[in-house]
């Protein structure tokens, strides 16, 4: 097994083949076996307010395939119940990297919402039951600090469901469950014969909240892959998930990762199209932008446009007809690069400034501080913004320069 660095993974794509389904110990399981080493794992859940476990990472062969598997001994059978933003204080205030800590509550905030909507509470409020005990939450803060720590862009398989029915502590549910449906809108699903739960909500939540798309493997050059084991197993299903992580193909095999979705309107007031961008950016969209343009007969109008992945092209198309008059729209497949990003502290002579880092292959490194923060400490301190964000900037890239 090769020892994967952290960010050795930037620029790569890592793929998660789902044949099996999907849960938070398979993919935790996988990353381990890929190559991150333990001591991420550990030291990462060893900084939540947490006791009464151990965890664990033996080897064992499914279908004559060596695999991983990631245990958590808990010493209490009955587990409190916890509310999300209970769950949300214990990850922000752990000392966990900020990364590590905004991709486990990302995670988490998925199961709160569809929670909420299948149980019709506000996402402060729902209880987690299962997701919310010892084991789930050392899985899901054990994954996120496993996918920061490769730094590579998540794609997954299509998610196979099973059918049949699952006990819960809200009593028997239909498989899929209903959480984990909702938590997979969006998403391309098939479902099976196996009489299983294939597909966990911990697991839907974790490739919902990190994986860029889903599909068939897309063009790569595989350098490591990793099996990693779940505690179900079934004759059609074993019970595996298999992570791949490789480089892009280059040149014109490179996959068209997301969509550029653009109408042209000519009886849009300024009011409601900045109203729509504001609103697609709150559903999702990855960027949304309003164009000057002329149209026919000379008419002033204005084009929006919106950049969306390819999972959620129709629901975005469907929202820009909605919150806008127009009749039309068009779209097109569009590649994109990106940097891992993060937000990170600097401490100023003004007190603590957040400002967000982007790393990528090669050493490149950006850093551009938070404008939040530096319009609070120009307006109490009574200095010029651009004397702060001037200054912020320069500390946080001496602090990239010297890593």
């Amino acid at each position: 097994m090769t020892r994967i660095e952290k960010g050795s993974g930037a620029g790569s794509l890592l793929y998660l083949d789902c044949f099996s389904g999907l849960s938070g110990d398979m993919i935790l399981s996988a990353m381990l076996d890929l190559g991150v080493p333990k001591d991420v794992v550990r030291e990462a859940v060893g900084k939540l307010p947490l006791d009464g476990y151990e965890v664990r990472v033996e080897k064992e062969f499914r279908r004559s395939v060596e695999v991983a598997r990631f245990f958590v001994d808990v010493e209490e059978e009955h587990q409190p119940h916890r509310h999300f933003a209970q769950i949300r204080e214990m990850i922000e205030s752990s000392g966990l990297d900020p990364a590590v800590a905004r991709t486990a509550v990302d995670i988490f905030e998925v199961i709160a919402q569809a929670e909420a909507r299948v149980h019709g509470s506000t996402v402060e409020d729902v209880h987690f039951h299962e997701v919310g005990a010892v084991d789930s939450i050392v899985d899901i803060v054990g994954a996120a600090a496993a996918i920061e720590h490769v730094g590579a862009d998540i794609c997954c398989g299509v998610v196979p469901l099973g059918k049949g029915s699952v006990k819960t502590r809200h009593g028997i549910l239909p498989l899929p469950a209903p959480a984990t449906l909702l938590i997979l809108e969006g998403v391309p699903v098939e479902g099976t014969e196996v009489p299983s739960e294939l597909t966990t909500p911990t697991g839907a939540a974790i490739v919902k909240a990190c994986a860029k798309r889903f599909g068939p493997i897309p063009p790569m050059t595989p350098r490591a892959q990793g099996f990693g084991a779940g505690s179900r197993s079934t004759e059609a299903r074993p019970g595996i998930l298999r992570a791949v992580l490789g480089s892009p193909s280059g040149g014109g095999d490179r996959p068209e990762t997301c969509y550029v979705i653009e109408a042209n309107i000519d009886d849009v007031t300024g009011e409601v199209a900045a109203d729509a961008s504001v609103r697609l950016m709150e559903l999702g969209a990855l960027d949304a932008w309003i164009e000057p343009i002329q149209m026919k007969k000379g008419r002033p109008a204005l084009k929006i446009g919106v950049l969306c992945r390819r999972e959620d092209l129709d629901r975005m198309g469907l929202e820009l007809m909605r919150h806008t008059p127009t009749i039309g729209l068009r779209y097109y497949g569009v590649g994109r690069m990106e940097m891992r990003r993060s937000i990170e502290t600097v401490e100023t002579e003004w007190g603590p400034v957040r400002v967000k880092v982007s790393r990528g292959p090669d050493g490149i490194a950006n850093a551009a501080p938070e404008y939040e923060d530096c319009a609070v400490v120009a307006r109490e301190r009574g200095i010029p913004l651009k004397r702060v964000m001037a200054t912020v900037t320069g500390m946080a890239q001496r602090l990239l320069d010297d890593e």
